[in-house]
């Protein structure tokens, strides 16, 4: 139920800012607005301002929405009334209209980052968990337990980094474009930001990747697949393998064999990863050395071997790992405008380098969402909390606002084509070419659709 009343409110939020952008500046440049519709379809509601000649309609498919404007085109134009028309409108007036739905939906997202921003969004500290054996942050030397101070694409200056969802974005953009990402770090992960702690250089060789995929495997291969946490048992099942070895809640784990634990993440992995392809039923005991109120106490400890699909895996009936450590990321009035300004930019620019290199086949189609995957991650962020739920709708404002600049003849961004024509040229766009731009439009549009409906259902029920 979450995830459905998210997913509408999302679709209501940006579908009515978007036409809102249109609606507005078509008003402000003298045109005549005969019908304001979110959804397509059987209108649900509808109602009139006073004094205003505007129909406002809610239409029972809610995938989109319009702006019918006065426009000779499509009817017949009293005379009197022909000077509001859209189409006899400069064409100055006629671009700002068609782009005003983008740059709505642009601005949408930088509200909604700058009030994330301004109220603070609890993350979790940049403290960087063992990373996976042979990856590139295992072949940079980091072994976990660092915390980082600041970040930077290799040749900037570093920044700060506020939090290990910021390093994680940086790390994205970096491998996703080809850029080594430069990280100072200290080994005392209790160091405050405020504090000048002693910190050595790491070169994270992202270059190295050639990235096509923005997915769980990308992080594999960068090695860092989240923030630290203790490596302490949690829970303990009744008559599971750690109860009977004798584990108990808040056990801190040091030492599997001859294995060092650094972290959570790591006592999961070695947990999981003990089978060695090992076929019975109950392994052979494994020297755990933990730490108890203080005290260093040893226990043999034999992992059950369970098959979770295709893998077999080692399990002890216990919860493993706490919860990382969390900072409040906020920022003043004008830091956190200037930051969602920032974060805007930035999400547009990869959003059109991912979509140039899916064209020419230099990035996976995976990685086009459709309505399944949107309506599963708005249940998913608004399950967070707000502020997490405000950055989710931010994301997508700005893919839609990008979108619809795209130049496809269905889309704002092919009118703005056309307009561009008639800037150079002097003439506007044949009707003959006007009908094969937008046939053509239509089947690229309908193509994308299908793959990212196929993605969905892949990632979803696959």
């Amino acid at each position: 139920m979450l995830t459905l009343l998210a997913f509408i409110v999302a679709l209501g939020v940006l579908i009515a800012v978007h036409e809102y952008g249109h609606y507005r500046v078509a008003v402000a440049c003298g045109i005549k607005v005969l019908k304001f519709s979110i959804g397509f379809g059987r209108p649900l509601y509808t109602w009139r301002l006073k004094g205003k000649p505007t129909e406002f309609a809610i239409g029972m498919l809610p995938l989109g929405g319009y702006v019918k404007m006065l426009d000779e085109r499509e009817a017949p134009v009293d005379p009197a009334e022909r000077h509001l028309a859209f189409n006899t409108q400069p064409l100055k007036y006629r671009a700002a209209v068609v782009a005003a739905g983008p740059v709505a939906n642009l601005l949408l997202a930088v509200v909604l980052y700058s009030i994330v921003n301004w109220s603070g969004l609890q993350e979790p500290k940049a403290i960087l968990a063992s990373p996976v054996p042979g990856s590139i942050a295992d072949r940079a030397g980091l072994r976990g337990e660092e915390f980082v101070q600041q970040a930077a694409f290799d040749g900037e200056s570093l920044e700060v980094v506020r939090s290990f969802e910021d390093l994680r974005w940086r790390l994205t953009q970096g491998a996703l474009t080809g850029r080594d990402v430069r990280l100072a770090v200290s080994r005392d992960r209790q160091a405050d930001q405020s504090v000048d702690a002693p910190a050595r250089d790491v070169l994270l060789k992202l270059s190295e990747l050639n990235a096509s995929d923005a997915d769980a495997q990308l992080f594999q291969k960068i090695g860092i697949l989240g923030p630290w946490t203790q490596p302490v048992i949690g829970e303990v099942m009744a008559g599971s393998v750690a109860e009977k070895a004798g584990l108990r809640a808040g056990d801190v784990v040091r030492r599997i064999g001859d294995t060092v634990i650094v972290d959570g993440q790591q006592l999961r992995e070695t947990i999981r990863g003990s089978t060695s392809g090992s076929k019975a039923a109950v392994l052979k005991p494994q020297n755990w050395q933990i730490t108890r109120v203080g005290r260093t106490l040893d226990f043999p400890v034999s992992p059950e071997v369970r098959q979770e699909g295709k893998l077999v895996v080692g399990r002890i009936g216990a919860y493993v790992g706490a919860s990382p450590q969390f900072v409040t990321v906020r920022y003043g009035v004008f830091e956190g405008l200037w930051q969602g300004m920032v974060r805007t930019w930035d999400v547009s620019v990869l959003t059109l380098k991912m979509m140039g290199k899916m064209v020419i086949g230099q990035a996976s189609l995976k990685n086009l969402s459709g309505p399944l995957t949107i309506a599963d991650y708005a249940g998913k962020s608004a399950s967070l909390g707000w502020s997490a739920y405000l950055v989710f709708l931010a994301l997508i404002s700005v893919s839609l606002g990008v979108l619809n600049l795209l130049p496809l003849p269905v889309l704002d961004g092919g009118h703005l084509m056309y307009y561009l024509w008639e800037a150079v040229t002097g003439r506007s766009v044949s009707d003959a070419w006007m009908d094969r731009l937008q046939r053509g439009g239509v089947a690229v549009l309908l193509c994308m659709m299908s793959v990212a409906l196929f993605n969905d259902v892949t990632r979803l029920f696959g």
